[in-house]
């Protein structure tokens, strides 16, 4: 087969390992197939590729990076596009890559657009990572929903209800590429929620003049840069007065880069503290990724969180991440606090979330359609597996059938997921907001 490879990168993740990888895999793909293009990283968005007498096209996911940089390759090709992601260990340091999650941005965007896809999860070197690329570049089987269960009608009518009195604001525009977090009109009428949207730069402005708070308690606060940490917290103060000023339940906040390149911190663990406050707060300016946050904390009583899924691993285990912006109340051992692992800046939290029962929601518009993903699964006891706020997660069913659902579905990057098994109540809200449930 003739195939045409592009290894997609952001640079602020580990370049070198994402060199290796990609040179390793056009390796691989060279010994079985007739390769184009280069395992040089595009770190930028290039002219598209040249695709004239060529099958298919490989995307190596060498780090993560957002969608529009394939898309802008790929140019207004109908080809078939192979997303590669590639497993990394799970040492408790630095995600280097977030490849997983880089495919499946790719997936969804992919899937909006009606693009012919399909994927891989390997890493080069794994015995049988030819077959599974063979298999992939052959087109993918088919994926199958997780089992349902039984709704809670009258708790699905109660959240749904609260959600027409509910307020919740956008602080920024989403990132580039960042498809899934976008306020569409056709979600926030199916839930009947007020939105409103203010800018980031009203948030530096307000943040500039807000008091810096002292940070107690948090082991490891005083080994930061005490002016990063100040700012971080000012960051907290200026989206609790936007958040105030609005009557906003819930809030998304475009991160970063300007978080980090304008303002000189991170907005992590302002936003954990929104959270564990009560006004659910998501990265990214991720509007649906917060209302799924909101809906799970208000079903379960309980703060939740919106992560990456990155990693599934041979033994069915998922790996669920985000920097470091998860609520403290979800710490399964003592909070510390660090720098962000892609931009050195402070503040973060870091811990494991907590061993349990938990459930996994989120109001997506994947393929176009608005639907509401439920899941059920255990955050096991084992160790942090990254840096930041994570989780190592047993679904309920195997992770391989959970991914399989994900990427075959176009789903969104991220979900939000709360201590507790409130899956009947999510049922319950699906029906009574009149959306398909998506079982993991």
């Amino acid at each position: 087969m003739r195939v045409a490879v592009t290894a997609p990168a952001r640079p602020t993740f580990d370049v070198e390992t994402a060199q290796s990888v990609a040179e390793r895999a056009v390796s691989l793909l060279s010994e079985r197939h007739e390769v184009s293009g280069s395992s040089d990283l595009v770190l930028d968005h290039p002219e598209p590729l040249d695709l004239d007498d060529v099958d298919a096209v490989v995307v190596l996911q060498a780090s993560f990076a957002d969608s529009s940089i394939a898309l802008s390759l790929l140019g207004d090709t109908s080809l078939p596009v192979v997303l590669w992601g590639f497993p990394e260990p799970r040492t408790g340091g630095r995600l280097k890559l977030n490849s997983l999650c880089g495919i499946n941005l790719g997936a969804y965007a992919l899937a909006r657009a009606g693009h012919p896809y399909s994927w891989a999860y390997v890493d080069p070197d794994e015995p049988g990572a030819a077959q599974v690329i063979d298999a992939a570049l052959a087109g993918r089987p088919g994926h199958s929903r997780g089992t349902p269960v039984t709704t809670d009608v009258a708790a699905g009518r109660a959240l749904a209800e609260g959600l027409t009195e509910t307020r919740v604001g956008r602080v920024g525009l989403p990132p580039t590429g960042f498809d899934p977090c976008e306020a569409e009109p056709e979600l926030l009428a199916a839930l009947s929620v007020a939105f409103e949207e203010r800018s980031i730069d009203d948030l530096f402005e307000r943040a500039a003049t807000a008091a810096a708070s002292p940070v107690a308690g948090l082991a490891g606060i005083e080994d930061l840069d005490p002016e990063g940490v100040d700012r971080s917290t000012r960051l907290h103060a200026g989206l609790r007065s936007l958040a105030e000023d609005g009557g906003w339940d819930a809030l998304a906040t475009r991160c970063w880069p300007e978080c980090f390149t304008e303002f000189g911190a991170a907005a992590c663990s302002p936003q954990s503290w929104l959270a564990e406050s009560g006004i659910p707060a998501a990265c990214e300016a991720d509007i649906p990724g917060t209302l799924s946050a909101l809906v799970l904390d208000r079903a379960a009583g309980r703060r939740a969180f919106v992560a990456d899924l990155v990693d599934v691993a041979e033994d069915g285990t998922m790996a669920l991440w985000h920097c470091g912006n998860a609520p403290v109340s979800m710490a399964g051992e003592e909070p510390r606090a660090t720098v962000h692992p892609n931009r050195g800046l402070p503040l973060l939290n870091e811990f494991r979330i907590a061993p349990g029962r938990i459930t996994i929601a989120r109001f997506t518009r994947s393929k176009g359609l608005t639907r509401l993903v439920i899941g059920g699964g255990e955050v096991v006891d084992e160790p942090r597996p990254y840096w930041g706020t994570s989780a190592v997660v047993r679904m309920d069913r195997p992770g391989e059938e959970v991914l399989d659902m994900v990427m075959g579905e176009g789903l969104d990057h991220h979900f939000a997921l709360v201590h507790g098994d409130v899956r009947a109540e999510m049922a319950g809200l699906a029906e009574a907001l009149g959306l398909d449930a998506v079982w993991l």
